[in-house]
């Protein structure tokens, strides 16, 4: 092999493994159907984060992708697919517990 595919090589694999990491650990990962098995799935966090009651993400509320405010609640999310999963059906995702929070 010479030097030319051997670096083309080397960003193959860079990319490859940063797309991995992306989908396993960040925002694809509910993507996929796969959420952490750690996450609690609530809409309020101790320290001033919330979560995505879509795919339990932690996030910022000033740097969420999106919000949505029901019956005197807002609700922040990761990116705009989980605001429309969640304004789509938002009985699925929020419980009595959730909105007292």
């Amino acid at each position: 092999m010479d030097t030319e595919s051997l670096k083309n090589l080397g960003w193959l694999l860079v990319w490859g493994a940063l797309f991995f990491v992306m989908m396993r650990y960040g925002c694809g990962a509910h993507m996929m159907g796969r959420h952490s098995k750690r996450q609690k799935h609530h809409n309020s966090a101790s320290n001033g984060e919330t979560k995505d009651p879509v795919c339990g993400m932690s996030l910022s509320p000033a740097k969420a992708a999106a919000a949505s405010a029901l019956k005197g609640n807002t609700y922040y999310f990761c990116s705009t697919s989980c605001r429309d999963k969640f304004e789509k059906a938002p009985g699925a995702y929020i419980t009595v517990a959730h909105e007292t929070h």
